[in-house]
């Protein structure tokens, strides 16, 4: 897992660190100390804590003027002992909302399982966001990781989607041809 880097080929274009409406404006990052863990597996330090032990993001990419972001997870996805969803809408989603991001792309071809409990912060960031056109996208997440997911009926709030070739595109593209396919 160590190896497992967040996708880097567009940071010419964005870089969390440095966009000061980020929540992680400022951070800085080591290649070489490993401290966080999945499984008790070490994940490469570029991946993001937001307040979860079983799951880390980088937000790849976000535009202000067309109210997006990219967001890339690893990791296990725990709501029932973690309570997950509840650290990434008050840690990162509350705030990107705030600053104008209305449709979120998550990236979770590295979502290795997910553990489910009530759906209340699911509909509250669909109320955040429903006003504005918004919408939630889950890309590549994996079968079993999508079963456990369907579950709970998730799909109403977050639409699981395959793209295959994401990192071929460009983030505007991206973008498009995911906004384009949501309704």
């Amino acid at each position: 897992m160590q190896e497992i880097e967040p996708y880097y080929n567009w940071r010419h274009l964005y870089t969390a660190e440095e966009d000061e409406r980020s929540p992680f404006f400022g951070r800085s990052y080591s290649e070489f100390e490993y401290s966080n863990t999945v499984y008790n597996y070490y994940i490469h330090p570029q991946w993001d804590e937001f307040g979860s032990r079983t799951l880390y993001l980088k937000v790849l990419f976000a535009d202000y003027d067309f109210n997006f972001a990219i967001i890339e997870m690893i990791g296990e996805w725990n709501d029932a002992i973690e309570n997950d969803i509840m650290q990434l809408k008050r840690e990162l989603i509350d705030d990107m909302v705030q600053r104008g991001i209305h449709k979120f792309m998550l990236i979770t071809e590295n979502v290795l399982n997910f553990h489910s409990s009530d759906v209340d912060y699911y509909d509250e960031w669909q109320s955040d966001i429903e006003e504005y056109g918004g919408w939630v996208a889950a890309i590549n997440m994996p079968s079993a990781t999508q079963y456990d997911f369907k579950q709970m009926h998730l799909e109403r709030y977050v639409k699981l989607m395959d793209i295959p070739n994401w990192r071929t595109f460009q983030p505007m593209d991206f973008f498009n041809l995911v906004d384009n396919s949501m309704f």
